[in-house]
């Protein structure tokens, strides 16, 4: 979808618009990721921060560095990318979890969850650390996913900075943690190491939400603080990849500023808390 290009009869704005469209077209020509339908202020920000960041004085003077010069690609992929997370974030929907979730995954024999957008893995490991201590971890089969490489290898990895520990216990403490977070990591060197056994059901892969398809018949999905990056068209989307994705009674949790309130698929959906943002499909159409 074009982005408009009437922007308060601002020249200069009506110009950038123009050259931002020029530039997402040429990166879903030549490399396939598409960020056409994202929301149009953040990919304003982001190509204004790497105009910044590199010297160049508009955005379609990015196009020929953008085509020719891989590790200037790399860079931009990663301004566009949504990697901003932390273990347990939103403490309260972790506890949300633990209560209305839970116990009704504790019902099937074997349990499939999809991290959509997973970034750099803390929330994988966060509800992996929670199926664990309320006995689930074993019969589960997690996916983890993610377009952007750095950020998966990193979630892969499992190695965060020290100075997040503080944090990240907070958090962890908060959500109703059953145990010491330090259980959970080893410390090395000014950094820490997930345990492996959090990591042993879990399979690290390259998905895109926006160009590839479903990622069947799971119990939950959790795609929190993505959505909110997307236009409303794409939005809609996703949530109806979600939908295919999802048995029958499987629940997806967004973020705290998303909802399906709005959406096409709304009316596909009970709600189990609107408050932290948890849905689950109905059985029925």
């Amino acid at each position: 979808m074009a982005l408009p290009v009437n922007e308060h009869n601002d020249p200069m704005q009506e110009n950038e618009t123009i050259e931002i469209e020029l530039f997402l077209q040429a990166i879903y020509l030549k490399f396939g990721y598409d960020f056409r339908n994202y929301g149009k202020a953040h990919i304003r920000r982001r190509l204004r921060h790497r105009m910044g960041t590199s010297g160049f004085s508009s955005v379609s003077a990015m196009i020929h560095p953008l085509l020719y010069d891989p590790l200037f690609y790399q860079e931009v992929l990663q301004d566009l990318s949504i990697t901003v997370t932390e273990m347990f974030r939103d403490p309260e929907f972790y506890k949300t979890v633990r209560t209305e979730v839970v116990p009704m995954l504790k019902t099937y024999p074997f349990v499939k969850i999809w991290h959509a957008g997973c970034a750099t893995g803390e929330e994988v490991y966060s509800m992996a650390i929670l199926l664990h201590e309320e006995g689930l971890l074993n019969r589960t089969q997690m996916y983890a996913t993610d377009f952007n490489q750095i950020a998966l290898q990193k979630a892969k990895n499992g190695i965060y900075a020290i100075e997040k520990v503080k944090e990240f216990t907070y958090n962890y403490q908060k959500s109703a943690g059953k145990s010491s977070f330090s259980d959970y990591f080893n410390a090395h060197y000014g950094s820490v190491k997930m345990n492996d056994f959090l990591k042993k059901n879990i399979v690290f892969a390259d998905h895109n939400l926006v160009t590839d398809g479903v990622f069947g018949e799971m119990n939950l999905i959790i795609c929190r603080n993505v959505l909110i990056y997307f236009d409303k068209e794409l939005q809609n989307k996703v949530i109806h990849l979600f939908y295919e994705s999802l048995i029958p009674g499987g629940f997806l949790c967004l973020g705290s500023k998303e909802s399906l309130r709005f959406a096409a698929k709304a009316d596909a959906f009970d709600i189990i808390s609107e408050k932290e943002k948890i849905y689950r499909r109905k059985f029925s159409p």
